[in-house]
């Protein structure tokens, strides 16, 4: 008769951190025109022209915008970007 050594597995849970989705919110200033603000959100947040003029009306009409939506991390070089081109934004969780 044949002896099989038996293991046992212990099974651990692994705690998953939901991660919140984030947002780029861009400002109102009085210091941007209209056209920059749309050329910087084109170039930086992959915006079509559409969706950019959409945005530069809100943040003009509304004093902000959600501009972008994504992880911390995929957001953070975009928010540099903008705020390094001269546009008010900061991450925010939604």
């Amino acid at each position: 008769m044949e002896m099989f050594d038996t293991e046992v597995l212990e099974v651990t849970e692994t705690q998953i951190t939901e991660q919140k989705e984030k947002s780029i919110v861009v400002y109102n200033d009085d210091v941007n025109t209209f056209d920059f603000v749309i050329e910087t959100l084109m170039r930086y947040c992959g915006h079509a022209s559409e969706q950019a003029v959409q945005c530069t009306y809100l943040i003009h009409y509304k004093g902000k915008c959600a501009v972008k939506n994504g992880s911390y991390r995929s957001l953070k070089p975009i928010c540099e970007a903008l705020l390094e081109s001269g546009l008010t934004a900061k991450i925010e969780t939604n």
